[in-house]
């Protein structure tokens, strides 16, 4: 990369469009642009929760998808280009199977909550939905790789339960959802 991020004020970008990776300038609010953005956030999402107490696991996995999440950023930056594969995903559905097999299986939903580290991980749980959505929204009117939204789909999954294992791990009970509960007041 050399000094390629060494000039950050370029000013190219003050007439409303931005240089993607193949050299080519789209507008600032075009489907691909608000994809990139939503990926960033829930990379900037999981940076936050990673500055939490977590077990080592937990924090091995989050810092992989980190890794996954900037060459999803580059895969889209590039249209064409592909750097999200099938392995990606097979390896967030192993990690999904690993986690969750250490947890007691749900009988009710759950709220978002427990540990403050439990709760940032249902917000990029949340985050990781609006950047599927997204890129299904791109996939609408440029071609997607259908790799990269089955990845997104998946770690929405894994967050899910790794919000669940952060609070296990922390000895606290999921917070669970009360079906029938009456406002009082």
């Amino acid at each position: 990369m050399g000094h390629r991020l060494s000039k950050i004020v370029t000013r190219t970008g003050d007439a409303g469009t931005t240089g993607l990776g193949d050299g080519s300038r789209v507008a600032k609010d075009s489907a691909r642009i608000a994809a990139i953005g939503e990926v960033d956030e829930l990379n900037s999402t999981l940076g936050v929760l990673l500055a939490e107490a977590l077990p080592a696991p937990v924090r091995e996995c989050l810092t992989s998808v980190q890794h996954d999440l900037f060459d999803l950023g580059g895969e889209l930056s590039i249209p064409g280009y592909s750097a999200v594969t099938d392995a990606h995903v097979l390896r967030l559905e192993t990690e999904v199977e690993r986690f969750n097999g250490e947890l007691s299986p749900l009988k009710e939903f759950i709220l978002p909550g427990g540990t403050q580290a439990a709760a940032l991980a249902h917000i990029g749980r949340t985050v990781c939905r609006r950047a599927e959505r997204s890129l299904v929204h791109l996939a609408s009117v440029e071609p997607v790789s259908d790799t990269a939204r089955r990845y997104l789909n998946r770690l929405s999954d894994l967050l899910f339960v790794l919000a669940r294992t952060i609070n296990h791990a922390a000895g606290r009970s999921d917070v669970l959802w009360q079906k029938d509960r009456r406002a009082t007041g």
